[in-house]
Parts: C-alpha cells; structure tokens; sequence
C-alpha cells in the first residue's frame, strides 16, 4: 500500500433536453441524485475472518440500505438481509462472525477515523473491546478455530500498532507483538506464530519483515536488496508454511513471490503485464484467488490447485469480480460482482455445481440499467510526450451535432487510480449530458512503477498539466462543446482541482474541490499521529515540512487565490483528520475576496469521503446544480 494515500423512486423527466439537444438524448429519462444514491451499497465481512454463519444460513455483510451503514446477515437462501445493528449516525462495518454466532464490527466516531472493533452480543448490543478516547483499533484476523481474535492498536503509543490477541470466550487481550515502532502489522498466520509486517522506508522503496512469535520476537528483513524496491504483504498460506508477498524488484509491476518459514527460499507465483492486486486462499488452500489489475479494471482468478484449473462459474453476470470470501469446509463461496452500470451485488455458489445465485440487488429499481453509460478506456498525450490513461463515459446522444458539456475528474491520493466500475456520482452526470474524464495522470498507481513515481517532489507541476490536458482533449472531440470543460475531484483530486483553477486559471469554465487540500505547509504538518510509519515515505514523496516548506507554500492554491477568477465549489467533513475544515474554510474566504462566485458544503457529521445517504445526495445535488450554473451554457 502506497504511504502517500491521503486521502476510496419514480423517474422525473424534467430538464428533457440540454442545449442543442437530440431525439437520442431525450429518449433517456433523467434520474435525480436521490433515485442514484437509493441504490443500495453492499460489503462482505472482512478477509481474515469468519464470512458465513456458524449454521452456514447467513453471510455477514455491510450494507447502507437505511441511509447509514450497518451490519447485516444476508440469507444464503435469499431473502432480505436482517439488520445485526442499528446505528442511525455513524456507519458500522460487518468484520466477522464468531463460531458461537456473534459477529465483530467496527466503526468510528463522525467520520474521524478512529476506528474501535466491537463485539455483536447475541440480544444486539454492542462491547467495545478497544476502549478509549483517541486509539485507533482495527480487525486483524480471527484464529482458524475461531478462539483468537487478533486486533492492531495504537492505544499505547499513537504512532506505533501493536497486535493483540483476544481470547473469544473472556475477551481478556495479551500482546501479541509490541511495535517498536516504524513497522506496519499486515497479517498474523493462522498458527499464531508469524506476524508479517511493512515498513515503508521511501515513496519507491518499502521493505517486508517478519516475526517469529516463538523465537525471539523480533523483525527479520526478508526482502533485502538493492535500489529502491517496492515490496508489501499479500498474506500466509492458511498452513502458516509460506508468506507470499509483492515486489516489484523484477520489472515495471508488482508479482507475487513466496517466501517458504522454514528454510527462507524465495520464487515466483504469479506474474504478469500488470500489477497483482492480492492473493488469497480458501480455509484449506486447496483454492487459490488472485486478482490483476488489468487497465484499470480487476481480472480475478480463483484456481483449483488440485488440477491447476480455474473455476468457471454457471450463470456469472459479466463484471469485476470482488470479496470472494469461503464457508468453512468450502461447500460455498460468496463474492461481489459490479460493473460500471451496476453496483456490487453480493452472489453465493455452490462449488458441487458452481451455480451462482443472487442474493441483493443494489441497484435502485426505479433506474433502467440500459440507460447508464458503459465506460470506455482512453489514453492522450501530456507533456513530454506521456500518456495518460483514462476511464470515459460518453453520454447517450452525445455527437458532434449535440456536443455536451464535460468535466475533468481528478483522483485521490496523490497515487490513487481512477478505475472502471460503478459510480453514482459518476452516472449521474453522465445522465444529465456530462461527459466525465477520469484522468489518470503521472504518479497514479496500476502503471507500473516509472509512471508512479514521474511526480515525486513534483506535484502541483507536471500532473497538474496532464490535466489540464485533458481538458484539452476533451475539447478537441466534436462531440464536447469546447467552452463548457469543468474540473472537479476530491481529496488530492480536490487539490489538483484547486491548483488548476489557482496556476491555470482559465484552463476550466469551473471547478468542484471536494476535501482538498489547499495549504501543504499545514496538511504535512498536521498528520495524524497513526501515519507514524507512513510519514517518512510521505515525506520522501511529497517533501518534508521542515526543509521543503518553500515549495510546498509555492504549489498551495492559499497562499495564491488572488488568481482565481472561475467559479469554485467546496465540499467538506468538519471532522476529516486529514484535510482539516480550515482548508476549506480559508480557501473559500480567499476567493471570495475576488469577487469570483464560490459556493461550499459544510457537512458537521463527516470525515474524509461521506457515509451518509443524505449527505452524499447533498453534494451531489450541489455538484449538478453548480455545473448546470456555471458551465452548461444556456440555450
């Protein structure tokens, strides 16, 4: 994982046509944000643990069918889901079932990020098991007996996760490993003796250690080498004999490689054009799921190690692939399937007959899938001659006698991805004429690790110009009209958004910063205390506060808002850690002073990125609504 992440009815028919509008175009109805955001978002229980019921009758999952994430147990033989929690304000995330039927989840407090774990008692109510006031706690696996439960927390030092073991009979916790700082817990083995561990030493080179619980206890570097080289934890085999993990020491991309405990050989698993996203097994090992990150879309394998062969699936929905978690005795597996016109669905087969059944529809009823946009993948030429790689979504009746307006998304991170699959923030402009351009600009992940690291010590610069640039391509399609491009994206995507409308101030009619970041100087400065092992990498990447504060200040739309002159909207958590309310807040009176129409958001009740229902159809009605004003031309 890249240290530098800062940051993923009836129908109404009103409006008919933009301007210039066609037959085509008036035959798709136009949805509001409501109807999109009444689609319904659907989690399986966290890897590592326990998906299905102890009956094998349920499977355990998140979902915001009531406007605010909970847990809920899903009938495997179809039904709707019963609500395990009831939380009407914060969300509440389903991470396992024990053996006895109780389930663990977890969640935080307004979107604040500090996450505690909780035990589901059988009348519904709810333990914490990581008290306090300021730790972060997280689910890290449950034991294959179901008597361990394994958790990170910060509790004793802020900057440093320690992995505990809970007895799942009296709760009561020991120390299971003691950070001593810098090392990031990845994965404990099923026999309790490995905890594997990341250490991001820079923003191209990371390190893989291990320790042996039964030895001495201590981190042993198993990925020494030369240069700078990029190496994470994909996991232990479930007989706790072989951690594999990534590297991307042999060429542009991750591969898998093993690392055998015992005698510490080292070979190739899987390797391929593309970046290895994950591999996991089944509770016997006898399935082995792998996924590549094939062009910004996920290619999933899971292959029968007995006969090399991999699953094919009768009556599988064409889409991504996601969360394929196992029953215990590998009767069953469940997994998501989405698409870019249709959300995750959660599916249940059978491996005797390898039969796929539906068990959710996530899609709002009241919107005809045929009138969502299929994305397309697009690549243009930026500065120096790089392509930048992008996810399309051309409106229906969009053509060169009907050009529709269009807007720039932006990702997060600085090293996010923009990838295919279902957004309904997405789909909802592209219903109501607006192109939508995720660009994937220098420095995203999932095209290997030269075009990573092209914006290290660089940002705000180059990418910022790649896009601009696609603004530019845009404009060069006959079928978008030149004069109407917006930019928006959030978190790094909302500071790009920012900067673009700051250093190229007529490059885009407007811009949409969503939780941006607007002031370097204070966002490095402020990290929160659990970045502790992250921040060196962060540092390397984007430079350190304490020698490169010139820079930063340079490439900080604050300190430059006197050039805005296009219209901006701002949305904002008040309770993100990691863009502070501040940002938005100072950004927002700064461009305001020239007089330049700003419009913001303030949501008290969120964090960094929006949980709540209600909230996100807010934001999204705002982002129409300022696009309609300030970038759609009139007829």
């Amino acid at each position: 994982m890249r240290a530098t992440v800062l940051l993923s009815a009836a129908l109404t028919l009103a409006g008919a046509l933009a301007p210039g509008g066609s037959a085509a175009a008036e035959a798709v109805p136009k949805y509001t944000a409501a109807q999109f955001f009444d689609t319904t978002s659907f989690r399986v229980a966290e890897a590592g643990g326990l998906a299905f019921s102890p009956d094998g009758r349920s499977v355990l999952i998140s979902s915001d069918a009531t406007g605010v994430f909970n847990a809920y147990a899903l009938p495997v033989a179809g039904g709707a889901p019963v609500p395990l929690t009831t939380s009407t304000t914060d969300a509440v995330f389903a991470a396992s079932y024990l053996p006895d039927g109780r389930a663990l989840v977890q969640g935080d407090k307004g979107g604040n990020e500090l996450t505690h774990v909780y035990l589901r008692e059988a009348d519904g109510t709810l333990r914490d098991l990581t008290p306090g006031d300021k730790l972060k706690a997280g689910f890290a696996g449950l034991s294959p007996d179901g008597k361990t439960l394994w958790v990170t927390s910060n509790a004793r030092d802020p900057q440093a996760f320690d992995v505990l073991a809970y007895d799942t009979t009296t709760f009561e916790s020991r120390v299971l490993f003691q950070n001593p700082g810098g090392f990031l817990p990845a994965e404990v083995s099923n026999d309790g003796r490995w905890v594997a561990m990341e250490k991001p030493n820079t923003s191209a080179d990371s390190d893989v250690y291990l320790v042996d619980l039964k030895g001495e206890g201590k981190p042993t570097l198993i990925t020494p080498g030369e240069g700078a080289v990029s190496t994470s934890v994909y996991g232990f085999t479930p007989d706790s004999k072989t951690l594999v993990f990534a590297t991307n020491a042999h060429g542009e991309f991750n591969q898998a490689w093993t690392h055998d405990l015992a005698n510490g050989e080292q070979k190739p698993l899987i390797e391929a054009d593309w970046d290895v996203m994950f591999v996991s097994w089944s509770p016997s090992g006898r399935y082995r799921v792998s996924a590549i990150n094939a062009d910004a879309s996920t290619a999933l394998t899971i292959l029968d190690t007995r006969d090399g062969k991999p699953l094919a699936f009768e009556g599988l929905p064409d889409g991504d692939i996601g969360s394929v978690r196992f029953s215990p005795d590998e009767a069953r597996v469940a997994f998501t399937v989405a698409s870019d016109t249709s959300p995750s669905d959660v599916f249940v087969a059978d491996l005797a007959d390898r039969k796929v059944r539906r068990l959710t529809t996530a899609l709002n009823p009241a919107i005809d899938e045929s009138h969502l946009v299929e994305a397309t993948i697009v690549r243009y030429t930026a500065e120096g001659g790089v392509e930048i790689p992008s996810v399309l979504y051309r409106p229906k009746g969009a053509s060169a006698a009907n050009p529709v307006p269009a807007v720039v998304l932006v990702h997060g991170g600085p090293g996010g991805q923009t990838r295919r699959g279902y957004s309904a923030m997405v789909q909802h402009l592209v219903n109501h004429g607006y192109a939508v351009l995720g660009a994937n600009n220098r420095g995203s992940s999932g095209y290997g690790k030269t075009f990573f690291h092209m914006d290290d010590r660089k940002h705000g610069e180059a990418d910022l110009r790649d896009i601009v640039a696609g603004g530019d391509w845009l404009r060069a399609q006959d079928w978008v009209a030149d004069d109407e491009v917006a930019v928006m994206g959030g978190s790094y995507g909302g500071y790009i958004t920012a900067a673009a409308l700051t250093f190229h101030p007529e490059a885009f009619e407007a811009g949409i910063n969503i939780f941006g970041v607007t002031n370097w100087v204070r966002t490095l400065e402020s990290i929160p205390a659990w970045w502790g092992a992250q921040r060196q990498a962060l540092y390397d990447e984007m430079g350190d506060p304490a020698t490169d504060a010139e820079r930063h200040r340079r490439i900080s739309p604050l300190f430059h808002a006197k050039n805005i002159v296009r219209p901006m909207l701002v949305v904002q958590g008040a309770n993100d850690p990691r863009v502070l309310q501040v940002e938005s807040d100072e950004l927002v009176a700064a461009a305001r002073a020239n007089n330049v129409p700003v419009e913001y958001v303030l949501f008290p009740d969120e964090g960094h990125g929006f949980l709540r229902r209600e909230n996100r159809i807010t934001a999204q009605e705002a982002y129409l609504k300022f696009l309609d004003t300030h970038v759609r031309k009139a007829d």
